[in-house]
């Protein structure tokens, strides 16, 4: 037990000195290997290699620069004309729109503030015009880009069917129901709160012209989702090879279709995401280290017994899980925390009979909710970057839409069918 209270006690130390969460892995695998093995510390090195030579690894280079790309192209714009032609007119109907824009978009971009920053710039400054409070405008911008991460294709989800050795095409599947349910909860909040203040709409109701019109302008954008979801279980091609067919349609799409991808935008799109996939990799690539350890350690057993002892009842052991998610979910950003909680919970939850995708899309959803809660909170941040309103002010303005979405998470954690109805159909 006492290199399990070194190892997260020096990581908190780190996390606590904003020390980047991949060297605070590398510093606390480190550190407990050299007082309590007599392993030589370039296991961390061998690890860290090994777990890198990974294909599906791949994918995630891919599906962030595909995501990058459908944004500058404008695919992002062409998304938003078409929830405002399908929910616009109902009371409250921008914010619904904002929340239906971020639905589609989380079905191309893979990414949480991704999508919060290419539907919010659109989406905030209209609620704003049409005399919606700032404050909720950017709270249902950063509540709805969770989505993004539940929606597949999904980067968290790749990296945790990495690090679970889990199908990440059976784990996309299982991101669909739960994702709409989501954004179907914060539309039906965001209707009561628009009811409750007088957010009403000067949008006209849609005709079957109007929807057409807005469906050809965004049928190019629509097909992203058709092409990696079918391209995949039509046996065409794998998950990591869907995240390239992305990249090259996208390109295609906004060059050549859209026309709105010069060189300068794809030039910008590239270099952001090589960046981001760097840091990305060498979490990766230490998290291996940082797994075996625990696995030699047998740390996840520990703490498996530990948690057990809470209660017999798989109902309070799921709540306790519940609870230690949100509360990390406030401190430690969603890849990192999955990458470090994968192993040392997973264990436990087999233990109780639960099938490792669904408690993929449990720790994502849990981990998703931190995006938008003080004091890390990355959706919030971007939000009030594109609105210029505090966190403190849409930390207010958000808290009924984050009780629906935790109400959500219980409905996930509880009715499992939700989660796995659709991957026992395909199986």
């Amino acid at each position: 037990m006492l290199e399990s209270a070194m190892l997260f006690a020096v990581m908190l130390v780190c996390i606590a000195l904003s020390i980047p969460i991949g060297i605070t892995i590398g510093i606390s695998t480190a550190l407990c290997l050299y007082f309590f093995s007599d392993m030589s510390l370039l296991m961390i090195a061998q690890k860290a290699a090994t777990g890198l030579d990974s294909f599906p690894l791949l994918a995630i280079p891919f599906f962030i620069l595909a995501g990058s790309l459908m944004c500058e192209g404008g695919i992002a714009k062409r998304i938003v004309n078409l929830a405002d032609t399908l929910v616009g007119f109902i009371t409250g109907g921008l914010s619904m729109v904002t929340v239906m824009a971020c639905m589609f978009y989380a079905a191309i971009s893979g990414s949480g503030p991704a999508t919060v920053s290419a539907i919010g710039s659109f989406m905030i400054p209209a609620m704003e015009e049409r005399k919606y409070d700032a404050g909720f405008a950017g709270a249902v911008a950063a509540c709805a880009g969770t989505i993004g991460v539940i929606i597949p294709p999904s980067i968290p989800f790749v990296i945790y069917c990495v690090v679970a050795q889990v199908s990440i095409g059976d784990m996309f599947i299982a991101g669909i129901i739960p994702g709409i349910i989501l954004g179907c909860a914060l539309m039906f909040t965001c209707w009561i709160i628009s009811k409750k203040k007088g957010y009403i709409s000067d949008t006209p109701r849609p005709t079957i012209k109007s929807v057409g019109r807005a469906l050809r302008e965004s049928f190019f954008a629509l097909m992203v989702p058709v092409i990696i979801l079918g391209g995949i279980y039509g046996g065409i091609f794998t998950p990591t090879e869907a995240a390239v067919v992305a990249v090259v349609y996208s390109i295609i799409v906004g060059r050549f279709i859209y026309r709105e991808l010069d060189n300068k935008k794809l030039y910008a799109c590239f270099k952001e995401s090589v960046l981001v996939n760097g840091a990305l990799e060498f979490m990766i690539g230490l998290s291996m280290a940082f797994g075996a350890f625990l696995a030699m350690e047998q740390i996840p057993a520990v703490m498996a017994k530990w948690l057990i002892s809470f209660s017999d009842s798989k109902f309070v052991i799921l709540l306790v899980i519940n609870i230690l998610l949100l509360i990390l979910g406030c401190f430690v950003d969603n890849i990192a925390a999955v990458i470090i909680l994968t192993p040392i919970l997973l264990p436990v939850v087999k233990s109780l009979g639960m099938d490792p995708i669904h408690f993929g899309l449990i720790i994502t959803v849990n981990l998703a909710i931190g995006f938008v809660s003080p004091p890390y909170g990355i959706n919030l941040f971007v939000a009030s970057a594109v609105s210029g309103v505090s966190i403190e002010r849409l930390s207010t303005a958000l808290i009924p839409l984050f009780l629906a979405m935790v109400a959500c998470l219980m409905l996930f954690t509880y009715v499992p069918i939700i989660t796995m109805g659709l991957v026992y159909l395909i199986r």
